[in-house]
């Protein structure tokens, strides 16, 4: 416990699981406050009235509390914290705060689960069928899950509606098919021995899941872990936890028993620390920093060594050659760094052009973040809503000051927009150097950073000098410079002129400092399992 409290010490030092303040979840920062008028001079983005009254989403908020062994509670100490609306910073619900004792609580519920109860022991099939049942409940009360997961993520509602809720449904009817054919191996061996490997659930699994994507990353840790037969803990962020909330009560109405999925909404240093450490858990799986990933890593080797896997943090190079049609090579780029208000752990954040078409490009990029509209996520035809919260908010702004103080060119952008939230105007610097704080870091918002380069050699060698190795685009006519970037770049995927797609069935995950283990596919299966060899003889064997 020591070890624990001086963990969570650390971790509130360095800011990466701080809890936020009172202030920064229950009123709307001004952004004259923090950044008093610096940046003016420069154009603004369309806005969809981001200062007219919030429209008022079409949901109710019903679930507040922990889930643990399959029922709704209070949590221990009987906290609460409040989960705001981004687009003003108001107070949405307030929601049980788990810590410590709660995650004991249900790290003892999912192990009972797990040692005694149906989960693990029904059939492959029958499992399939619970969360077959799921998809279809998630598909029924799409519109009611869309809007929580805008209301609480400031989100643009055709995003959510369109996009991210049917993903994590296919997501889990990916998984649910995948339940009954999980098979093992009959192995020859150099003797008479009749060996089989084995694939059997982990056990306990522990998930953290991050504040940017939380329905998907729900789906995408959730569904492979019980397809698996495993138990599970699941710590939501704490700025989104209603949507995990929600979905988590219709997968008990589907059929899932008790104590197999259970849902503790809390903060790091506390909830998140926890469940890294505890003693119970088999195994661990974490979206969300790079920092904060090798704080869980380094908890869960100091406890019991547990498996983990992380999704982390990138600064992904996005490649426009030469031989691009750039007016599609801009909108492919915007969207590759916009997309979620640039709040993508994929995000395209570091635009490498061809100095052919570099002054082209920056122009029609300019343009086309001129013509983003900003506003309300519940208005239709919004392109991107209000940055998660204050702290973030604060943050984006101040890469804006570092880019400008480092000589970059902010082409466009470069403040809020609108009064009150934490909206953000599409931001455009051009003439980026590679050693410049903006080139280097994950902003995590709408800031795109346009550098030049002059081959092929030059950019395969300036987008791999980083810690990071997520992800990367590639934008050209030539098959043969296609072929060449994918097996150069040192990334987890590479999206060869096109960005952002993310079928069930591809894996996830990425190189160096941005995680281990892959998610999605069959590979995320791996995660969950265990593999164990029996041999047994056989005597007077009619073959081998």
């Amino acid at each position: 416990m020591a070890a624990m409290r001086a963990t969570s010490s650390f971790l509130s030092r360095r800011g990466l699981l701080a809890r936020p303040s009172a202030d920064s979840l229950l009123r709307a920062e001004n952004a004259r406050q923090l950044f008093p008028g610096a940046f003016r001079r420069f154009s603004t983005a369309p806005a969809a009235a981001a200062d007219e009254e919030p429209i008022k989403p079409p949901v109710e908020v019903k679930y507040t509390q922990l889930l643990i062994n399959g029922n709704f509670v209070d949590a221990a100490s009987g906290k609460t914290f409040p989960t705001a609306d981004p687009r003003t910073g108001e107070v949405i619900a307030r929601v049980a705060e788990g810590d410590a004792e709660d995650i004991d609580r249900a790290v003892a519920a999912a192990r009972k689960a797990f040692d005694e109860g149906p989960w693990p022991r029904m059939t492959a099939y029958e499992r399939c069928r619970v969360l077959l049942r799921f998809a279809d409940l998630m598909e029924r009360h799409s519109d009611e899950i869309a809007a929580l997961e805008s209301w609480d993520g400031g989100k643009p509602l055709e995003q959510t509606a369109r996009g991210e809720v049917p993903m994590a449904t296919r997501c889990i009817r990916y998984y649910a098919g995948w339940a009954d054919k999980i098979h093992g191996l009959v192995v020859p061996a150099d003797g008479p021995h009749h060996v089989q490997v084995l694939h059997e659930p982990i056990g306990v699994a522990g998930q953290i899941v991050p504040w940017n994507f939380p329905l998907l990353m729900f789906a995408w840790k959730v569904g492979p872990a019980l397809a698996c037969g495993n138990a599970v803990v699941l710590k939501t962020a704490e700025q989104t936890p209603l949507s995990a909330l929600y979905v988590a009560s219709l997968l008990h109405e589907a059929g899932l028993p008790e104590g197999v999925l259970n849902v503790v909404p809390g903060f790091g240093p506390t909830a998140g620390a926890a469940l890294s450490s505890h003693m119970g858990v088999d195994k661990l799986a974490f979206t969300g920093s790079t920092g904060t990933g090798k704080i869980i890593l380094e908890l869960s080797a100091r406890s019991n060594l547990k498996p983990v896997t992380l999704e982390l943090g990138g600064k992904s190079p996005f490649i426009v050659m030469d031989d691009a049609d750039v007016d599609q090579a801009v909108e492919l780029a915007h969207r590759a760094l916009f997309f979620n208000q640039g709040q993508c752990c994929c995000a395209g954040s570091r635009t490498f052009v061809h100095e052919s078409v570099y002054d082209e490009f920056v122009e029609k990029s300019k343009a086309r973040a001129e013509r983003r509209v900003v506003g309300d996520p519940f208005k239709k035809g919004v392109e991107q809503g209000p940055q998660i919260d204050g702290q973030q908010f604060k943050k984006i702004l101040g890469y804006v000051k570092s880019g400008v103080d480092s000589g970059a060119t902010l082409v466009t952008g470069g403040d809020r927009v609108g009064s009150r939230g934490f909206y953000i105007q599409p931001t455009v610097f051009a003439d980026v150097q590679d050693e410049m704080k903006i080139a280097q870091e994950e902003i995590f918002g709408p800031i795109q950073s346009i550098l030049k380069f002059r081959d092929v050699g030059e950019v395969v060698r300036r987008a791999n000098a980083t810690h990071y190795g997520l992800a990367a685009g590639v934008f050209t006519s030539s098959l043969d410079t296609a072929n060449t970037l994918a097996r150069a770049l040192r990334v987890g995927s590479v999206w060869v002129n096109c960005y952002d797609v993310f079928d069930a069935a591809i894996p996830f995950g990425g190189y160096k400092m941005s995680g281990i283990g892959r998610e999605k596919g069959a590979y995320s299966l791996r995660n969950y399992l265990q593999t164990k060899a029996v041999v047994t003889p056989l005597k007077d064997p009619a073959w081998l």
